[in-house]
């Protein structure tokens, strides 16, 4: 059984809460995003984040599998005995030390290839994002983007001096890590012609190169008159 979604509005993505009324009498209630604050040049602005994702832009339809009573199917996995059914949330992951010791995930310490210790990266949402670099338009599309987020300042609205620098195409560059984390992603900040502000998030693309370009070669085999000789055809025999 598909059931199809409708698609949210721009307005219900930058809401707190939305409820979304489907074709079919389903009610869908989209999870409200957090707020991110900018500071440039010394005053800040607060921003409403709204994901974009291609199911609030096109909807999307779900199968719903019902059993022979009329109810809902829940997936369960069949574990390598071949007998014993786990359900979902059955399983989970845990930590043995060299010695097959229990370890908890907070004694673990991540470290680099080198072996040092790498300091986390808080969330970004903890805390103002600083305004202060900017990226030229070949750097951003250099990055391959992976989370749009569409911003809508709250009632104050974003500062004068940032909305100007954005008027003039300016691309601000900052880290960005929605839990925080090993590593924070770039992430920019920028504004479409239509007055839209975005922050898109992504990482460096990186290409592979197999060898150095070479131009291919064409020889000519020199062929020896014994071998012209040989390769003459005698029609005395027919």
């Amino acid at each position: 059984m598909s059931i199809p979604e409708q698609a949210a509005s721009p307005d219900e993505m930058l809401t707190n809460s939305a409820t979304v009324l489907t074709e079919f009498g389903w009610l869908v209630t989209i999870r409200a995003m957090p707020s991110l604050t900018f500071s440039y040049k010394g005053k800040e602005s607060v921003a409403d984040m709204g994901k974009v994702d291609r199911s609030k832009l096109y909807g999307y339809s779900k199968t719903e599998v019902i059993g022979e009573d009329d109810k809902p199917c829940s997936l369960a996995t069949l574990s390598n005995d071949g007998k014993t059914i786990i359900p979902s949330g059955g399983t989970a992951l845990a930590y043995f030390s060299p010695d097959g010791m229990w370890r908890d995930k907070a004694d673990l310490k991540p470290v680099n290839i080198d072996g040092d210790e790498i300091t986390p990266v808080t969330s970004t949402l903890k805390a103002p994002v600083e305004l202060s670099d900017t990226a030229t338009v070949e750097e951003f599309l250099s990055h391959n983007i992976r989370l749009i987020y569409q911003l809508k300042a709250d009632e104050n609205g974003f500062n004068t001096a940032l909305t100007k620098e954005l008027d003039k195409g300016t691309i601000f560059k900052f880290g960005f890590s929605y839990r925080g984390g090993l590593t924070a992603d770039a992430a920019f900040l920028l504004k479409g012609q239509d007055g839209t502000f975005w922050m898109l998030v992504g990482k460096p693309t990186t290409l592979e190169f197999i060898g150095f370009e070479q131009v291919g070669t064409v020889t000519q085999e020199d062929v020896s008159d014994s071998e012209t000789e040989a390769d003459i055809m005698s029609f005395d025999m027919m």
